[in-house]
C-alpha cells in the first residue's frame, strides 16, 4: 500500500486545523436523551471522514442489524458498554475496544447496559450523515412518517436494514 496522492500542493503548510472545545455543546439531542456531537463532518474534512461522538443514557436503543454500501462504520468505545452487533454476535464493548466495519458489512448498536455509554463512531468517506442523525430526531417530534417515506429516507441515507420489516431501532 502507498500514501494517496497528494491533496496539498503548497511547499510552506498553513493554518487551518480547527478546534473544538469538550465544552462545546451536542449538535443533537434526542427525545431518549441520547446526543450526538459533530466532530467532523465530511463536509468539514473535504470528504474523508466524518466523526461523531455518540452518547448514550442506560438502556438506549439504537439501530437493528444493517449495512452500507457506500462508506466504512468504526465504533471505539470511550464510556460504559455498548452492545455491538459485528454480523455474527451482540458482542460487550468496553471502554477502549474497537470494532471496524468495512462497506457491505453488517452491524448495529445500542446500550443495554444501566449506565450510560458514549463511543467514537467513525465513517469512511465522510458522508453527509448529519442528515440521518437530524431526521432520526425529528421523528421523535412530528412523528415517524408513512412506511414508503421511512424505506427511501434510510436509503437516501445508505442504511440498509437486513430485516424488511425492522423499525430500524433495536431493544
Amino acid at each position: 500500500m502507498t500514501y494517496p496522492d497528494p491533496r496539498y500542493h503548497g511547499d510552506t503548510g498553513e493554518i487551518s486545523a480547527t478546534y473544538r472545545p469538550s465544552s462545546t455543546a451536542p449538535e443533537i439531542t434526542y427525545a431518549s436523551g441520547t446526543t450526538c456531537d459533530y466532530l467532523a463532518t465530511g463536509a468539514s474534512t473535504d470528504g474523508l471522514y466524518g466523526l461523531y461522538r455518540w452518547s448514550m443514557p442506560p438502556k438506549a436503543s439504537g439501530p437493528a442489524a444493517h449495512f452500507h454500501r457506500t462508506m466504512a462504520e468504526s465504533f471505539y468505545v470511550l464510556l460504559g458498554t455498548v452492545k455491538l452487533f459485528d454480523g455474527r454476535e451482540w458482542l460487550d464493548a468496553r471502554v477502549g475496544d474497537f470494532v471496524h466495519v468495512p462497506p457491505g458489512g453488517l452491524h448495529g448498536f445500542r446500550n443495554d447496559s444501566d449506565a450510560p455509554a458514549s463511543m467514537l463512531i467513525l465513517f469512511a468517506p465522510g458522508a453527509p450523515r448529519e442528515g440521518y442523525f437530524e431526521g432520526l430526531a425529528r421523528w421523535a417530534t412530528e412523528g415517524r412518517p408513512s412506511p414508503e417515506a421511512v424505506e427511501a429516507f434510510y436509503q437516501e441515507h445508505d442504511n440498509l436494514f437486513v430485516d424488511p420489516g425492522s423499525t430500524g431501532h433495536a431493544r
